[in-house]
């Protein structure tokens, strides 16, 4: 190079692992030192990887074929090949490496406008990145899995040459200094745990942990200070989650604790979705995506336009606006769906029945686990304008849509003749099938012997599994002849659940939907924490506590309570903090930030359905006494477990106030019976009998003796008639409420908050788990 680097370099070298594609890169001030680089690669190499370096390949360099080179290979054992004269395709992989690492520093140096004595800072962090990107010849692995065979988290990584603040410690200021110091972000260290940050002023790199970054400002190096940029763009990054490598090397992280899964941290694109059609008309794709919404309704033949009737009323529609995205955050399509204001519609004038076929998720997570013991895949059909389908009885009449008035003939107005979105009786205009007798939206196709198709329905949506090929294309093919339909293959993304469907079982998380909510209320890079709620917390709606925003505090909750759908582990706190919501303090916003607090650390955890041995139905109640504060009643909470996962779960408060412990668990256990009575009807329409008794575990032996044993007349002569349904099913041998340690009471973690050593094993017990740690372990 004919400019030097911040510490004198000209030079560097790069060897490159032909197997793995891992890059390392040393840089040197005389050619003279090649010697010294290649004795220390070939000692890091040897170490993180545990191979003997057997071959080396490179030009005809005289730094390659000096006598000291060629005796450090001999006594090594190491066979040095040397390409012939003028034939660098030879050495192709290495040249061509060093040309994608020139083009990417260059462009990395020119991007930010920085000065040429920083091209080592950029060439080593083209290596530490391209080591990290999917490589074509790795069949889309990174260099760095193939080489140490775990992902590296890409979290950390940041524009290189943005500006940056990093962190004055206190010891070396005083309380009027400044906190932060300005500087420029030029790589990743490993020898200290932090960012490369160069300070403009000194021209000297120091590494630093506490950043904050602001990925579109850069320095400007004429007048020696920040360009101006809008305080929106703002990035803060508490710390890097991974060490990056030192000047001299690029070297393979420390593995800490932390988990070392690729975490979808990455920039989404905040699209703003329109609030209504004066908004959308300014943006073609929302343009576009209304004019496919008109085509489709008039392929349908929804409407006619009619003269305006003088003795009916018309019924006002409106745009609404969605774009989709995918499982990983990225954006699908724009949707936009043309609706009728159905609030102004009056029953028996405008409507008859309603009916939404919407099903229940713990419905879902059953079939889910069904699938998995049964080794099927679950596929997901997608109905285009499902309630576009049904036929109207009833005579309605709308307006013309904003935007697409037909010209000449604005005072008419459409006379509908199928359902349109937002009608009150559109779902069950177009439900015209058999189904199941426990649950309205569950459809089973079976023999006398076992079961050939299952499937689910909600709204638009289908999910179906089943072991029968034949049956399963046959079943495709009929939905596809009836209606339009999407055949959107095996289950990936489902209601904001991202599912994977691999050999040993089915995971299911919502990692891009906590990010999300993460990123609403300014938690994505908070300190995580190893519980949701701290032990013995109790809160109340009486006290002194300074008043927050119900609005803001309210939206939290609300984002929180749909996490619990794949995350138990949250319901206890989740459940209690929905009880405040009418009077929001700072307290109950100080809970509810350690539950996103929570949620950042285990961001990659969800549920993993694998199969199990015996695919038998077991049960957990439990219930605190008088937990409340406010009025001293007990909170009532359940598990369900099928084979290895749990499949269900929940939580409420007692609508009585209990006298004893045995009463408010005795209480818990009727809401669970309830339910393990439903399971078992799902699970017979599956062909999944159980012959045995449902086992629900209790911890409270008094709790025990009153369900099978009713002389007990004094002390439970006020229990209310309906709890002792316990003791019905126990004499019909659906049911068998049986005693257990607290140690293995998994319905713990849903009634009270516990410390972290219980708190993770009930956690583990309850299915709730990343896979990425499994994959890295």
């Amino acid at each position: 190079m004919k400019t030097e680097s911040l510490n004198g370099n000209r030079y560097f070298i790069l060897f490159i692992d032909d197997s793995t594609r891992y890059c390392w890169i040393y840089f040197l001030k005389n050619k003279s030192e090649v010697v010294q680089a290649f004795l220390k690669f070939k000692t890091v190499a040897e170490t993180e990887t545990g191979c003997k370096l057997k071959f080396i390949r490179s030009d005809n360099g005289s730094e390659y074929i000096s006598a000291q080179f060629q005796a450090i290979c001999a006594r090594a054992g190491i066979k040095h090949q040397l390409t012939n004269v003028y034939t660098p395709q030879q050495n192709g992989v290495s040249e061509r490496k060093n040309k994608s690492l020139l083009d990417m520093a260059s462009c990395m140096l020119f991007e930010k406008n920085l000065p040429k004595n920083l091209w080592a800072e950029a060439a080593n962090t083209a290596v530490y990145v391209q080591n990290r990107l999917p490589t074509k010849a790795l069949e889309q692995k990174t260099p760095f899995e193939a080489c140490f065979g775990f992902k590296s988290s890409l979290a950390h990584l940041r524009i290189f040459g943005c500006l940056c603040y990093s962190q004055v410690p206190s010891v070396k200021r005083s309380k009027f200094d400044k906190r932060a110091q300005v500087g420029i972000l030029v790589g990743y260290s490993l020898e200290k745990k932090g960012y490369r940050i160069l300070d403009p002023s000194t021209n000297k790199v120091f590494a630093s942990k506490d950043v904050v970054f602001n990925e579109r400002a850069s320095w400007n190096w004429d007048k020696n200070e920040p360009e101006a940029v809008s305080e929106e763009l703002v990035i803060d990054q508490a710390e890097p989650e991974q060490n990056g490598p030192n000047m001299d090397f690029d070297d393979v992280p420390i593995r800490g604790t932390r988990s070392l899964a690729e975490i979808y941290e990455r920039a989404h694109v905040a699209l703003v979705e329109p609030t209504c059609f004066e908004e959308a008309k300014m943006h073609e794709g929302w343009k576009r995506a209304m004019v496919d919404e008109i085509a489709m309704i008039e392929k349908y033949q929804t409407w006619e336009l009619v003269e305006k009737p003088a003795n009916r009323k018309i019924i006002g529609v409106k745009w609404v606006y969605k774009a989709k995205q995918n499982a990983d955050g990225s954006l699908n399509k724009l949707k936009a769906r043309l609706v009728v204001k159905g609030f102004s519609q009056k029953y028996g004038l405008n409507y008859f029945e309603t009916y939404a076929p919407v099903a229940r998720l713990d419905k879902i997570r059953l079939i889910i686990g069904f699938a998995a013991q049964r080794n099927w895949n679950i596929h997901q059909l997608d109905v285009k304008s499902a309630f576009l389908n049904g036929i109207l009885e009833e005579e309605i009449y709308v307006e013309q849509p904003e935007g697409f008035k037909v010209p000449g003939k604005e005072d008419l107005v459409y006379r509908l003749r199928k359902a349109l979105y937002s009608l009150k009786q559109a779902p069950r205009a177009c439900l015209k099938f058999e189904r199941s007798a426990s649950e309205p939206t569950l459809y089973v196709k079976k023999n006398k012997i076992e079961t050939q198709l299952v499937v689910s329905l909600y709204v638009n949506d289908l999910l179906v599994t089943g072991g029968d090929e034949i049956v399963f294309a046959e079943f495709k093919t009929k939905m596809k002849q009836m209606f339009e339909m999407t055949d959107l293959g095996l289950m990936t993304y489902f209601l904001g659940m991202e599912v994977s469907q691999k050999q040993g079982g089915i995971f299911l998380k919502q990692k891009s939907f906590a990010l999300k909510v993460l990123t609403k209320f300014l938690m994505l890079n908070c300190k995580p924490t190893l519980t949701p709620i701290a032990v013995g917390l109790k809160l109340s709606s009486q006290g002194g506590h300074e008043e927050g925003c119900e609005t803001t505090h309210g939206s939290l909750i609300c984002c929180l309570l749909y996490l619990t759908v794949m995350r138990p582990d949250i319901m206890f706190t989740v459940g209690l903090l929905s009880r405040f919501m009418h009077c929001c303090n700072v307290q109950y916003f100080q809970a509810a930030k350690q539950v996103l607090r929570y949620i950042k650390g285990t961001l990659s955890h969800g549920l993993l359905f694998s199969k199990a041995e015996e695919l038998k139905l077991k049960g957990y109640t439990d219930s605190d006494w008088a937990g409340s504060k406010d009025d001293m009643k007990s909170t009532s909470g359940y598990a369900f477990t099928l084979g290895s996962v749990m499949v269900c779960w929940s939580l409420k408060k007692q609508s009585l106030v209990a006298q004893s412990t045995a009463e408010a668990k005795y209480v818990a256990a009727a809401s669970a019976v309830n339910q393990a009575i439903w399971l078992r009807k799902i699970l017979a329409d599956l062909n999944l009998f159980q012959e045995e008794a449902t086992e629900i575990l209790c911890n409270n032996k008094s709790a025990v003796a009153i369900a099978k044993n009713p002389v007990f007349h004094g002390r439970t002569k006020h229990f209310d008639i309906k709890l002792h349904v316990i003791r019905e099913m126990e004499q019909a041998c659906e049911i068998k409420l049986v005693h257990c340690n607290s140690e293995d009471q998994i319905a713990d973690i849903l009634t009270k908050g516990l410390g972290a050593s219980r708190f993770n094993k009930l956690r583990k017990l309850m299915g709730v788990c990343s896979m990425e740690l499994k994959e890295e372990s």
